[in-house]
């Protein structure tokens, strides 16, 4: 019998996956574990493998669409099998010669997961899309998804179709090709509203010859990682009172540290020790004593944590992502800085489990290896604390005699949630790190 392959729950945070590219196609003969597509979560990409063997007998969506984990996906059978039961709103093939309605069998059942009315389910993306276009989502009575589940595309094309209208508009009946309201939405105002002419002194002209206005240019709509991460960005700055504290670290320690690591016996494993592991490392033993900076705050409520699962920016071809050390405070030098590295190279080649990715209760981001001394690093929510690496540079200092001399400074911006976290205490925070990174060698010895 025909067997249905359905989307993988990858990660318990993992609603619905977008199919990037199959890597199979119709008629085609598959394997258990044979890679069937490239799918892109809200975090990474990732393979899908099959877990049934035989034909490819349907492909049941189409490259780019948002699939819901656990619905179906492909169905595998035998070459000519009748899967017409099997395949999601689609009806039983024509009969010839077919009995007599009152001799006909009775007819069966549609399997469950077959697309039924609109049910009202909104996917996460799609619902992300409605919002940042003011429109209500479920104004959208047919979705084109699983059991008619309104879905990204379905947004987008009632977005194109026309104007959005708000709700007292759309109870009152306005019709109108353009609003005034916010975003171009139609209001109760707009009811028989047209379009102003131009003045009449206003001289009519036409475009030199040859302008190129506005010239070449292309359009690209925000999907994957690239669109969370601005979605989460302007949630950030809009739900939170972020403040940013600066300063400066002696970086003589941390520099004398990774010299000594790098030219140490390679039996001991410490040469991929960077800078970057030495400052989260001060990081990860400073948070115990600050609770309010390992936290999360969620409506209204603060949750403190006694583990530190410190998560670090990372550049990766699909964007930024935040894979998280889990229980920093606990791994030693070495396992912690092994233990960055498999995140990160995970992150930037797009294995890494999506549940490394979520979780974590205070993020580092270091851009100082680009020559940027200082910035504004923005709160990754529920988180209430951030902190920005700069660059190493070079600042004059006078030493005790009264002589002017040069230090290697590290510098350091914190951005804070006001609403839980004062300045005083960010203050003191960025103090005592500090003295974590002046002092690494005793730092990574207690």
């Amino acid at each position: 019998m025909a067997t249905i392959v359905v989307m993988p729950q990858l990660g318990n945070s993992v609603e619905s996956c977008i199919i990037v590219e199959w890597m199979i196609a119709e008629g085609d003969s598959v394997a258990v574990d044979q890679t069937l597509a490239s799918i892109e979560t809200d975090k990474s990409t990732m393979e899908v493998p099959s877990t049934a063997e035989g034909t490819v007998l349907k492909l049941l969506w189409e490259e780019g669409d948002e699939v819901p984990v656990k619905d179906p996906l492909i169905i595998v059978g035998e070459p000519g099998e009748d899967i017409s039961g099997l395949v999601p709103g689609g009806d039983a093939a024509p009969v010839e010669d077919a009995p007599d309605k009152a001799t006909a069998a009775p007819e069966q059942a549609a399997p469950a997961f077959a697309t039924e009315r609109a049910t009202g389910a909104v996917s996460p993306r799609a619902r992300a899309l409605a919002a940042s276009a003011g429109l209500d989502a479920s104004t959208i009575t047919e979705g084109s998804g699983p059991h008619g589940r309104v879905i990204e595309r379905d947004v987008a094309a009632a977005i194109a179709a026309g104007p959005v209208l708000t709700s007292a508009a759309r109870a009152a009946g306005v019709q109108a090709t353009e609003g005034t309201g916010i975003g171009g939405r139609v209001s109760v105002a707009d009811a028989g509203r047209t379009p102003e002419a131009a003045p009449a002194s206003c001289p009519v002209t036409s475009a030199p010859a040859g302008a190129d206005y506005p010239g070449a240019s292309t359009s690209t709509p925000l999907k994957g990682v690239r669109k969370v991460v601005a979605k989460r960005m302007m949630e950030s700055l809009t739900t939170t009172a972020q403040l940013t504290l600066n300063t400066t670290a002696n970086a003589a320690g941390i520099l004398a540290m990774r010299k000594k690591v790098k030219n140490a016996d390679p039996a001991l494993g410490l040469g991929k020790i960077t800078l970057n592991d030495l400052v989260c490392f001060a990081v990860s033993r400073t948070l115990p004593k600050y609770p309010v900076f390992n936290a999360h705050l969620e409506d209204g409520v603060l949750t403190q944590f006694e583990q530190v699962h410190l998560g670090f920016a990372c550049d990766t071809p699909r964007g930024l992502l935040v894979p998280v050390i889990r229980s920093a405070q606990a791994l030693g030098l070495k396992a912690f800085s092994d233990e960055a590295k498999r995140l990160a190279c995970g992150a930037i080649d797009g294995t890494i489990a999506p549940d490394f990715l979520s979780g974590g209760t205070f993020t580092v981001s270091n851009i100082g290896s680009f020559g940027i001394e200082t910035f504004t690093p923005v709160i990754n929510l529920p988180q209430t604390a951030i902190l920005g690496v700069g660059a190493i540079t070079p600042r004059p200092v006078v030493a005790a005699d009264g002589t002017i001399g040069v230090e290697q400074r590290l510098n350091l911006s914190l951005t804070i949630d006001h609403q839980v976290i004062d300045g005083a205490d960010g203050a003191r925070f960025l103090r005592d790190l500090v003295a974590a990174i002046d002092n690494i060698d005793v730092t990574v010895l207690a």
